[in-house]
């Protein structure tokens, strides 16, 4: 049974669904404005390994990704530009324009990493109608109020507001967690529907029963996530910036609405820190995928590196540690490639079986993608040392791996009767001490994509 740090308790806690057999999960997705960091990957490869883990346990996951096309200020006051609009001053173009660039760059992305696709992308610009109807209900509750900028949520009438994310709102000086609007009643309500701008007019916006505007960010998710998974979902994650603002507001205007517990598993990541400090354009800080294939990293290798270290732990990034993950992946490569090869038929060999037996606990129990990997280790350096397992056994485990990491192992290919050639001619090289000789055709052999390990029993190759 899987386990999982649930925020509102703050415990780990076993997993029932709603649904036996069905798993409804809530992702959250990109701002799609400019270029996603790093810092922004991390999240989505952490919540790929829940589906995944989730799929392992025999699950279906119906997993909801909303697309943040509009809504979402530079500011978790509701004050401020629109950052789809403020992508469109930077490049030149429409905030349309903007939306959909960088959607299809996210997009590409996740291809890129090997994640999993969810089973609805919903864009907040195409679901406006289930926007506006979410806030007429908030409305007949008599939970809302129009200033004027916008209609706002009055959270002095949601009792359990402050539950969530634990806040004293009390003690809270006025601007610590969101700078007070005059008009607002309380510092804490938020934007449910912001008004177009009288002198302007906005690339995204729309009529609504309380004037032409745009909807704000946070009731997008609330409104798509029903749509799609109903009023009450099992699971709905994201990073740990949004327990204070983002999700408990998501909480206060759904269940207002509703009646009823918006979800009853929320997880979150944590951050990511770069050479020890937060990712932010000032630093200069904010890599891309793009920035690593510049220095010859690939996007398996940053996903190791993610998964080295636990969802709900600080991880730091260093062009150091990324190197450590891609020392890693290689030989997680070696193992895989070892299919193509000759084993040992040995009596006692490398019980891979229990090793899937190990790394399923691991995983299931909170996503211990670190100790995971630890058993892999181990396994890589018993197999390796004395090349003992199963062809079958090792199939199964390259197998096990690619649906719990998504590493895309079972696509390596064999090498090449010429290459096979290559490494026989430089074994023989190395036995008659030709030294040279054998370092050029390894220098050849390496040209084209295969290293060599060479062990007690004989060479051994993998693709790079």
């Amino acid at each position: 049974m899987i386990k999982l740090y649930n925020t509102p308790a703050r415990k780990v806690e076993e997993f029932h669904p709603i649904n036996p057999n069905e798993v409804t999960l809530y992702t959250c997705g990109p701002t799609v404005y400019d270029h996603l960091t790093i810092g922004n990957w991390v999240s989505y490869i952490r919540w790929d390994t829940l589906v995944r883990i989730m799929r392992l346990d025999g699950y279906n996951v119906k997993r909801v990704m909303n697309i943040t096309d509009v809504g979402h200020l530079v500011s978790d006051a509701d004050e401020g530009q629109d950052k789809l609009e403020k992508g469109a001053e930077r490049e030149g173009k429409s905030a349309w324009e903007i939306a959909q660039q960088y959607t299809k760059e996210f997009q590409a992305g996740m291809q890129r990493l090997n994640l999993l696709a969810a089973a609805y992308y919903a864009k907040a610009t195409e679901h406006i109608p289930q926007q506006i109807e979410l806030i007429k209900k908030l409305e007949e509750k008599s939970y809302t109020y129009v200033i004027t900028d916008g209609v706002y949520f009055d959270t002095s009438k949601f009792a359990t507001y402050t539950n969530f994310a634990r806040l004293d709102l009390a003690d809270q000086k006025a601007g610590a967690r969101i700078q007070t609007n005059p008009e607002k009643r309380h510092p804490s309500d938020f934007a449910l529907w912001k008004f177009s701008p009288k002198d302007k007019k906005r690339d995204m916006e729309w009529d609504s029963p309380w004037g032409k505007g745009f909807p704000g960010w946070h009731l997008e998710c609330s409104a798509m996530a029903m749509e799609y998974l109903g009023q009450t979902i099992d699971i709905h994650t994201g990073g740990i910036d949004h327990i204070p603002v983002h999700h408990t507001n998501e909480i206060a205007q759904s269940e207002a609405a509703t009646g009823k517990r918006f979800a009853n598993y929320w997880l979150h990541n944590n951050f990511l820190l770069v050479e020890g400090t937060k990712i932010s354009k000032s630093l200069g800080n904010g890599y891309t995928l793009h920035d690593l294939a510049d220095r010859e990293f690939s996007p398996m290798d940053f996903k190791v590196f993610v998964l080295q270290s636990h969802y709900r732990t600080e991880s730091n990034f260093t062009w150091e540690n990324l190197q450590a993950a891609k020392n890693r992946l290689d030989n997680i490569y070696a193992l895989a490639d070892l299919r193509w090869q000759k084993l040992n038929a040995t009596e006692n060999p490398v019980n891979l079986v229990e090793a899937i037996s190990k790394m399923t606990v691991a995983l299931n129990d909170d996503l211990n993608t670190p100790q995971a990997l630890s058993v892999l280790s181990e396994i890589i350096d018993s197999v390796m040392s004395g090349l003992n397992s199963s062809v079958d056994q090792l199939s199964k485990f390259i197998e096990f791996l690619d649906q719990v990491f998504g590493l895309e192992l079972k696509n390596r290919q064999d090498i090449s009767d010429e290459q096979k050639s290559l490494i026989a001619q430089r074994e023989d090289a190395r036995k008659g001490q030709e030294w040279q000789k054998a370092d050029e055709l390894r220098k050849q052999l390496a040209e084209q994509g295969i290293e060599i390990n060479d062990t007690q029993n004989g060479p051994i190759w993998y693709r790079g």
